[in-house]
């Protein structure tokens, strides 16, 4: 691991602008140094934020949430969130930031005032794109009508809504603190406060049947938001469901579902432009995009990663994952809990991971721009995937058939070897 020098001047102490600039040169000299790989030109560069506490624990939520257990130490989160931001700041000297997302846990139990601070922070540290998305996820059962339009005048122009079903029993199955009830109203709220914004819902939920499905996201559609994303429960490993199984839907009614959705949104002007991502024109989610397309993203706050492109490496980092330890890990300058560049063996797997997931594919000049390598340096595995059918490729793009979206792990498993 290269060590990253803080930036600060003392425990919890803000840098002054010498020692920053000083840091700055100091950590860009350790990166800039020739590597494995040769990158013409940088991606598009995102930020993270992770609010790390929920009201409760989602019984299928692997996310790193916490249930806030008496009172948010929010001043102290934010402090941290911004020593932290400065202490990367050299990773970044000079990049604008393009798209920001604020994701958890529950970000909208952050309050007005300091969701304000936070924005100010940003814009007062980093070179924010005139038009940057600024994306923040919000749940129903913490929906207040003022403190969202407070949120809007601070900045945010994006909300991501966990909806998850508008049934009541299937959202008190998925362990839910809100009620259909609620789920309308926090959808009515952003129509009057948001002009973009994201509805999340789930299907193959705990004992739904086709038609809940149809009515769920008949529903959502009812309301007309720009984007939707369409999840199937998954029972993900060291999860509450994990332990003990719900009774879902069997593997043919899912996919009746899935072929449902397909069909509802498709009629609706939807595009589906990624596995689970449908959006009317316009309104395709740019933040996630890069993500996607192996764009950068640098990632504060508990548990964030890091992705982080220089011309001759590639970085990933993830920071401490507890609240707690991580705030005191940044006031002792050391907010980073593990780093690695990526190797040549493993970029080819990486970038396909992502860049297979959307639906139109990715022009194939992209793969040498982002990873640095040859295309050729895949080849083998193109072939594999062609050859079963999983993969259409000319000069122009190369994308996923019908097959490769159906069996994507399988295609994915592919570039991994």
């Amino acid at each position: 691991m290269i060590p990253i020098k803080p930036v600060g001047t003392g425990a919890g102490k803000p840098a002054t602008p010498a020692r920053t600039i000083d840091a700055a040169a100091g950590v860009a000299a350790q990166y800039l140094q020739p590597g494995a790989l040769n990158l013409t030109a940088l991606p598009p560069l995102s930020l993270y934020i992770h609010w790390p506490w929920c009201v409760r624990k989602c019984p299928y939520c692997d996310f790193n949430s916490h249930e806030a257990k008496g009172e948010v130490p929010e001043k102290q989160y934010l402090d941290a969130l911004r020593l932290d931001l400065e202490m990367a700041l050299p990773l970044i000297w000079g990049r604008k930031i393009h798209t920001v997302f604020i994701g958890g846990g529950t970000p909208s139990l952050m309050s007005a005032a300091g969701l304000d601070r936070l924005m100010s922070d940003l814009r007062t540290l980093l070179p924010l794109d005139g038009d940057a998305e600024i994306t923040m996820e919000a749940n129903p059962g913490t929906f207040e009508t003022e403190k969202f339009r407070s949120y809007r005048a601070s900045g945010i122009n994006r909300l991501s809504i966990g909806i998850q079903s508008f049934n009541a029993r299937h959202l008190q199955a998925l362990g839910r603190i809100h009620d259909d009830g609620e789920a309308r109203r926090a959808v009515e709220i952003a129509l009057a406060t948001f002009d973009n914004f994201n509805l999340d819902l789930m299907y193959a939920l705990p004992g739904q049947t086709l038609d809940e499905a149809r009515q769920d996201l008949a529903t959502a559609l009812s309301f007309k938001p720009p984007h939707l994303s369409m999840y199937h429960l998954t029972m993900e490993p060291n999860t509450v469901f994990a332990k003990y199984p719900p009774e879902l839907p069997d593997d043919d009614t899912s996919a009746d579902m899935q072929d449902l959705v397909a069909e509802m949104t498709g009629e609706a002007g939807y595009g589906h432009y990624e596995v689970s991502a449908y959006a009317r024109p316009g309104h395709r989610a740019r933040h996630n995009l890069n993500y996607w397309q192996f764009g950068d993203y640098l990632g504060i706050g508990a548990g964030a990663h890091t992705k982080l492109s220089f011309p001759h490496r590639v970085l990933r980092q993830a920071r401490y994952k507890q609240p707690k330890s991580y705030m005191e890990q940044v006031a002792n300058g050391t907010p980073v809990q593990e780093e690695n560049e990526i190797g040549r063996a493993d970029m080819g797997f990486e970038f396909m991971l992502n860049a297979l997931r959307l639906q139109e594919g990715f022009a194939p000049n992209l793969f040498s721009e982002r990873t640095g390598l040859a295309l050729n340096t895949i080849e083998k595995q193109l072939n594999a995937a062609e050859s079963k059918g999983l993969i259409y490729r000319d000069h122009t793009v190369i994308r996923p058939t019908e097959l490769g979206h159906r069996f994507l792990n399988d295609l994915q498993q592919i570039f991994l070897g």
